[in-house]
């Protein structure tokens, strides 16, 4: 079973900034695309942004672009988030997903709890 753990949610004003991490002592990420996907209230979940492990190559939903970015760091086996100038429209469970490239992230059938983002003044 793969079991990732996300951190770094939080309460925090419009036009703030968060960092969201995502990590996993089961496996390595290497080889796989990694996805970054959230669920607002009362809606499924929604593609946020891709990396593919090998080339760094990032995909992101035309809503974040420009304000959000992924990274992967080898030495830490980890995935991370980087949110900028945040709207409350962001508010949302903020989930990662590895799965074998090509694979769609909602292939994976094992979540985690996710970690919470609050946007709001």
């Amino acid at each position: 079973q793969v079991q990732l753990a996300e951190s770094g949610g939080g309460l925090v004003q419009p036009g703030g900034s968060l960092r969201l991490s995502c990590t996993t002592s089961r496996f390595t990420f290497s080889d796989r695309w990694v996805y970054w996907v959230r669920q607002a209230p009362g809606k499924e979940r929604d593609f946020v942004a891709r990396v593919t492990w090998t080339t760094g190559t990032t995909v992101y939903a035309a809503s974040v672009t420009g304000r959000f970015t992924i990274s992967r760091d080898n030495a830490k086996n980890a995935v991370y988030l980087q949110m900028n100038r945040l709207k409350p429209e962001d508010t949302a469970v903020y989930y990662c997903a590895a799965v074998p490239p090509g694979r769609m992230w909602s292939d994976v059938r094992d979540w985690g709890q996710g970690t919470q983002v609050t946007v709001s003044s």
